[in-house]
């Protein structure tokens, strides 16, 4: 389980069809076989630590599901840590799992920050509310705005600086993972025969 709140721009060191290595000096400080760690919204399990450099395995239906593969030595990645029973909650619960791979389709500057508009995949707009918390490459954001099957999200300074969706640009891939709830409550519902 994360918070969505970004701990530091990571480094993918290597990127084959079996693991990634990603250099991360504050997330590996701590980190132990076996632990969780947030790869752009993708919970992984580290596997090996080497100094600040973490290894993960990734399996077929992570690559499947997700645009890791496209991840290339070089590439910048936002990590966290996965939270623990003392941790604040910042953003929101975020599992780690991703529920599909959304497109930018706009950055609209403003005075101090950003709208920054994505297409969403079939089948994920109705898990998507206004004002409602959705999890964009792991970070946690508030949706200001939805059309159809476009959500907008506002960026502060802070957000644009820190994470990889300051230098994303339009066409460019992104992990979506809605609220859990949401889709909690959309089964209960088809298992009681309710219309939603």
């Amino acid at each position: 389980m994360f918070t969505g709140i970004v701990e530091e721009l990571g480094e993918v060191v290597k990127a084959d069809e079996a693991f990634l290595a990603i250099r991360g000096p504050l997330v590996t400080t701590d980190a132990a076989l076996g632990d969780s760690i947030s790869v752009n919204g993708v919970c992984l399990t580290v596997t090996l630590v080497e100094g600040d450099v973490f290894h993960a395995d990734v399996m077929e239906e992570t690559y499947r599901r997700t645009a890791i593969g496209d991840l290339r030595e070089g590439d910048r990645v936002n990590l966290e840590r996965a939270a623990t029973l003392t941790t604040r909650l910042g953003g929101h619960l975020v599992q780690g799992h991703v529920d599909g791979v959304a497109r930018l389709v706009k950055r609209t500057p403003a005075a101090e920050w950003e709208e920054v508009t994505f297409r969403l995949p079939p089948g994920l707009a109705k898990y998507v509310v206004e004002k409602g918390s959705i999890t964009v490459d792991g970070t946690s954001l508030t949706v200001a705005a939805i059309d159809g099957d476009e959500f907008t999200v506002g960026l502060i300074p802070t957000t644009l600086e820190a994470t990889t969706l300051g230098r994303k640009q339009a066409g460019d891939p992104v992990h979506i993972e809605t609220d859990v709830v949401a889709k909690h409550v959309e089964k209960l519902l088809q298992s009681t025969g309710s219309a939603l």
